[in-house]
């Protein structure tokens, strides 16, 4: 069993890494450090919301200075802990780098359900999920210009978990299972991060007819059998997850209902998928919309329409590489 040093958590406002950290803290018996805490009695203490902190930091690195100090303090204090932080995964080297995603109009409708203080109010769910994506972009913007990495980049992280329909329970599992070895193992060790995603937020880049002779009890019983299920393989624009490889598990797992499911990263936004072609131009040409209202049909489910998809979609690729068992 391999085990790491700390577990650092990255990820969207109203994602669950208070709730998710703090009970994984507790397990495993670890101390847990929120910066997030922290920028909150910040704003409060200046009178000023998150967002109205995250850009006054934008001109005044004193902000940052101070929490970055504390950060690199506690990474080479060598103690093991749960950190809840944008940035930690910067500054940890031994540690398991988790980062959690959820549906925007999700992540709002939890943000606003739960008690807040003047450093962060919102008066509808339209007002919570632009002033979320506001305070995201800010905070991006910051961290590139200052430190040249990206947040938003998933190959900076060993995990990333969709928690859009993955209740806490199942997530906080999830995250010590990968702590301690026990899951995704072999998708670490080859260097990728594992993906744990929302099989129904998953985009198709093959034509569903190609799967009907293949739908059986045998596939959605495998996707809910409890063993490990063989990691799809996945590509990202930078807002969109699709299949390169596994459309057949990837049903299955929509039909079993699962909330989350194992992937392998192969290419994210300029990155290669097949013939040269980056991940943005291969989901573009693939992703038409006839093609994912088909999908959407199959599996009684809604995939937002991709911009280019809006607009006409793209070309049709032949013989590129399609869904694996």
């Amino acid at each position: 069993m391999t085990v790491r040093q700390s577990i650092v958590f990255n990820g969207d406002l109203g994602s669950g890494k208070s709730t998710v950290s703090v009970e994984i803290a507790k397990r495993l018996g670890l101390r847990r450090v929120s910066v997030g805490d922290l920028y909150r009695q910040m704003a409060q203490e200046r009178q000023m919301t998150a967002l109205q902190l995250n850009l006054h930091a934008e001109l005044d690195q004193a902000v940052d200075g101070y929490v970055d100090q504390l950060q690199r303090d506690i990474a080479a204090s060598g103690e093991s802990l749960v950190m809840d932080s944008r940035l930690a995964w910067h500054f940890f080297t031994d540690a398991l780098k988790v980062h959690m995603i959820t549906e925007p109009t999700e992540a709002a409708r939890r943000v606003l359900a739960r008690p807040s203080g003047p450093a962060e109010s919102y008066t509808s769910l339209e007002e919570a999920r632009a002033k979320l994506r506001e305070r995201s972009e800010s905070e991006r913007s910051r961290f590139i210009v200052r430190y040249g990495v990206d947040k938003a980049r998933l190959r900076n992280y060993d995990l990333v978990c969709d928690t859009t329909r993955a209740d806490p329970e199942q997530v906080i599992q999830h995250v010590i299972d990968v702590y301690e070895g026990r899951l995704g193992a072999d998708v670490l060790r080859a260097g990728q991060p594992l993906l744990l995603l929302d099989p129904t937020r998953v985009y198709p880049t093959e034509d569903v007819s190609t799967l009907r002779g293949l739908w059986d009890s045998d596939a959605a019983e495998a996707a809910g059998s409890g063993e490990e299920p063989e990691p799809l393989s996945i590509g990202y624009t930078g807002e969109y997850f699709f299949v390169v490889d596994g459309h057949r598990r990837l049903s299955a797992a929509v039909r079993a209902g699962l909330p989350m499911v194992p992937a392998r990263l192969v290419a994210e936004v300029d990155e290669p998928v097949v013939g040269g072609m980056s991940a943005i131009d291969f989901f573009t040409a693939q992703a038409r919309p006839g093609l994912i209202h088909d999908w959407e049909d199959a599996h009684g489910i809604t995939l937002p329409l991709p911009e280019h998809a809006l607009l006409g979609g793209g070309p049709v690729l032949a013989g590129e590489p399609g869904a694996g068992a």
